[in-house]
């Protein structure tokens, strides 16, 4: 698995633009009015992880395939958009669908670039949006619950624990607040994910700024980044023109421009990182001469869950996971060093990959 994450914002606010050099494609129309970006545009990119190069150089593995996460470019969205202003219903079904948000926000003054609300105030911009998350959310709150009432008077025990979840967000977005800061058990985690709540998508705030700051940010994107601390969200600072640059470079070019900025790393790198912690994502790996290959999973997925990514046949008939640690297969030049040193470990059911795991799967036909 890789993961989904809409990328939305109000108009203006350069997430075509992002969008078009993270997929390093023209596939979304980047233009200075609102709703130019009508149908979602979905673009795949590969995840950068350095480890997967090393682990195909020490196998002499013929092909690298890297984990792969998905971007989705929503249309942008304005005030009344929870009563279908605008392109308001599209962009929340949109939504729906993602893993997680990454909300761009405007940090730079640009007066050739409008506003759609003749300002540039980025804490505003994130209200403006999670207003109609958390107003579309009550509704959908309002509506589930009324089918419930029936059920619930009949005894129905799950009807109720539901009811209960639904009480418990409207509880939050009353108080105005959105439904992920409702504290919610691990056994009420997957009725929890079922009620598909807007405002309980994980938010990542990507900071879009000039390209003279985008190493240190600026005084918006300090104020976002403080909001998001307070949210226990988090915030990138990237720079959406340069973005836009360095995908039209060679590697070895966008690594020298980056360096001249005092960038470390492109803001797709720092994006999927982000989005890795914020969603709870780690990878492991399968090595071999045919391919090494990088794969997505959450902290804590078991051993059989983790083979099940691959297909599900290596989940039903799982035995055992042969089992080397990254900095083992490194240290020990490979499998078979890592083997001879005692390095490789058969682990079983209970088992929870860990990042950076090097796994060969045992499973019954």
């Amino acid at each position: 698995m890789g993961f989904k994450t809409g990328i939305v914002g109000l108009p203006n606010v350069g997430k075509s633009t992002l969008f078009n050099a993270l997929t390093r494609t023209a596939a979304a129309q980047a233009a200075n009015f609102p709703f130019c970006t009508i149908e979602p545009n979905i673009g795949e990119v590969s995840v950068p992880d350095a480890r997967l190069d090393k682990l195909a150089e020490i196998a002499g593995s013929a092909k690298i395939i890297p984990a792969r996460m998905t971007f989705v470019d929503i249309a942008g969205l304005v005030k009344g958009a929870s009563k279908g202003e605008g392109l308001g219903n599209q962009f929340l079904a949109n939504i729906r669908e993602c893993d997680a948000i990454a909300h761009v926000l405007r940090c730079f003054e640009d007066d050739d670039v409008t506003h759609v609300d003749g300002r540039v105030d980025p804490i505003e911009d994130a209200e403006t949006i999670e207003t109609e998350l958390m107003l579309a959310d009550l509704e959908s709150i309002e509506r589930r619950q009324a089918n419930l009432v029936r059920k619930i008077k009949g005894g129905d025990k799950e009807a109720a624990a539901q009811n209960d979840l639904l009480d418990r967000a409207r509880t939050a977005i009353e108080a105005g607040k959105p439904a992920r800061t409702v504290e919610i058990a691990a056994d009420e985690k997957k009725n929890w994910d079922m009620l598909q709540l807007l405002s309980a998508k994980p938010v990542l705030y990507v900071c879009n700024v000039e390209e003279e700051n985008a190493a240190e940010g600026n005084a918006h994107s300090a104020r976002v980044a403080k909001m998001a601390a307070e949210q226990g969200a988090a915030a990138v600072v990237i720079s959406a023109a340069i973005e836009e640059e360095i995908s039209q470079l060679a590697r070895e070019e966008a690594e020298m421009f980056l360096d001249e900025l005092g960038l470390h790393e492109a803001g797709l790198d720092r994006i999927i990182k982000a989005g890795y912690e914020l969603l709870g994502l780690q990878t492991y790996f399968t090595v071999g001469p045919k391919e090494a290959r990088a794969w997505t999973i959450r902290k804590g997925t078991s051993a059989p869950q983790a083979a099940g990514v691959i297909h599900g046949d290596f989940e039903k008939g799982f035995i055992r996971a042969e089992t080397i640690s990254y900095e083992d297969y490194l240290t020990y030049n490979g499998e078979q060093g890592a083997k001879e040193a005692g390095k490789m470990r058969a682990e079983g059911k209970t088992y929870k990959v860990m990042d950076g795991d090097v796994l060969h799967f045992l499973f019954s036909k």
